[in-house]
């Protein structure tokens, strides 16, 4: 039994080879896509570490923290107005041998901090700049005065001006 299609005046009859390298080509494309998903997940799951915080923790030094006393000093002004500031100040330091260290010359770091203090503006302070600037002037100070030792961070406990 033989199907005869009738195809009027003006039709073609469109090839069935056209769906066939579409329909081939959306295949490929849909198993890529899926191979590089799964490909994807097994790396974010699979291939991180099981403690990523422990392996870090571990390889943190240990750092010990020196307290400062608490420094109030005079701002320089423009004579109208007194202003102060209270300062509360630790020293990070990387070991407890450094902490020795710095005992002794206790004077000299709280000398060369209230010399430079009493020099500032209430305007030297504003913002998260000058404070950062303080920080970093303080830690310079620090360390000239204890030097060889040395200070890796200034860290404010307090900060009051008025």
């Amino acid at each position: 039994m033989a199907v005869e299609a009738d195809i009027e005046e003006g039709e073609v009859a469109a090839p069935a080879t056209k769906k066939l390298p579409l329909m081939l080509i959306a295949m490929v494309a849909a198993a890529v896509v899926l191979l590089g998903g799964g490909a994807a997940a097994y790396f974010l799951l699979f291939s991180a570490p099981r403690n990523p915080a422990g392996d870090h923790v571990a390889a943190m030094p240990e750092t010990f923290i020196f307290n400062l006393p608490t420094m109030t000093v005079n701002l320089r002004g423009d004579g109208e107005n007194e202003q102060f500031m209270k300062l509360t100040v630790a020293l990070e330091v990387a070991n407890e041998e450094v902490m020795t260290e710095i005992q002794p010359r206790m004077a000299k770091v709280v000398d060369a901090f209230q010399v430079y203090l009493r020099e500032l503006r209430r305007s030297d302070l504003e913002g998260s700049a000058g404070i950062y600037r303080l920080k970093e002037e303080l830690r310079r100070r620090v360390n000239i005065a204890i030097f060889p030792a040395q200070v890796d961070s200034i860290l404010f406990k307090e900060i009051l001006v008025q």
